[in-house]
């Protein structure tokens, strides 16, 4: 078994693909047999990010990170983010000649850019730099991978996602869902400027909407959408009991990788609308009786109201985290020249 050193500066108590993918990686790894090693800002001195209280930037120095790897001795090392401790084991493994792979979970300078006018090309160039220093990149979907090797992204390999079927399951549908009368669109995840969220509250639909998250954009949206459910952060059955009530799951999102939120809402047997974006269009492009995608929300939503509960549900059990973590591990086995046997 391996022994892996898997870094990341998105970490609990942040709520957000990013670390529920690993979180689930790292938990079939270890079931699998694997020794992980995390570098995670929780294990140093950490102050919040401004505007972003839950993320936490780790205040720590190059030499106490490589101390903890060389204690560990690494078979394999993982970079996930790029971030202080993404950037010092990038340091390390340069350093020390260590073959390393890295993931691309975010649209960095898009996210960047909708807060602070800097131009994406720039942090284009910053990203692309990070990640061509390794010997491996790891990307969701096959849109994505073309986007970035357009952009001059090397060595581009898959690592899907997975969802956990008995959590995120069909449940009976009530009459008045949170009393509100049906049918009920539903949106979920962190609510700030990236996810596009106003897309979704200002379209004109019938039934209720109902947004469940929290984020920096939360009061303003609230305030200015008073028609609209907020019911803040679930977590667990209580989020799952949430997802099961809605008659549609609404996308709106134009910057997501992929979209662990999808996986959720049609493990729970609910359609889902879209744009017809890198994420949305990978995960339903080839399936219209799960969801619908359209340029129109509106009408993507429309759409969605007549597909099939037992269609989403089929969609999503074709997604497990057993193999998304198989095929992660043949991508760090790769990056160091292993080929990985079948079992």
């Amino acid at each position: 078994m391996a022994k892996i050193t898997v870094v990341t500066d998105a970490w609990h108590p942040q709520v957000n693909g990013v670390v529920r993918s690993l979180d689930s990686t790292i938990d079939e790894m270890r079931r699998l047999g694997h020794e992980i090693m995390l570098v995670t800002p929780d294990k140093f001195r950490n102050v919040p990010l401004p505007s972003y209280p839950e993320i936490r930037i780790a205040l720590t120095r190059y030499s106490t990170v490589a101390k903890a790897i060389d204690r560990f001795q690494p078979s394999f090392v993982h970079i996930a983010t790029e971030g202080p401790l993404g950037y010092y084991t990038r340091k390390w493994c340069l350093k020390n000649g260590m073959p390393f792979s890295t993931s691309y979970h975010t649209r960095f300078p898009e996210y960047v850019s909708a807060r602070i006018p800097l131009p994406k090309s720039l942090l284009y160039g910053f990203v692309r730099r990070f990640h061509n220093a390794g010997n491996l990149c790891m990307v969701a979907t096959q849109s994505l991978e073309s986007e970035l090797s357009a952009r001059g992204f090397r060595n581009l390999r898959r690592w899907t996602r997975g969802i956990d079927h008995s959590l995120y399951q069909p449940q009976p549908l009530l009459d008045k869902p949170f009393g509100l009368p049906r049918p009920i669109f539903m949106q979920v995840g962190r609510v700030a400027v990236e996810k596009n969220i106003p897309a979704f509250l200002e379209l004109d639909l019938p039934g209720s909407k109902v947004v469940v998250g929290d984020g920096p954009d939360r009061e303003k949206l609230e305030k200015a959408h008073p028609d609209v459910l907020f019911t803040g952060s679930k977590f667990g059955q209580e989020l799952a009991d949430h997802y099961a009530q809605a008659d549609v799951f609404v996308f709106p999102s134009k910057t997501d990788t992929f979209g662990n939120v999808i996986l959720e809402a049609l493990a729970c047997g609910v359609p889902v609308a879209a744009y017809p974006v890198t994420g949305p269009a990978d995960i339903l492009g080839d399936h219209p009786e799960a969801g619908a995608l359209d340029s129109d929300l509106r009408t993507a939503c429309l759409k969605a109201l007549a597909c099939s509960r037992s269609g989403a549900r089929a969609l999503a059990e074709t997604y497990t985290w057993e193999a998304a973590t198989r095929q992660f591990l043949g991508n760090v086995m790769q990056a160091n020249g292993i080929t990985m046997a079948a079992e």
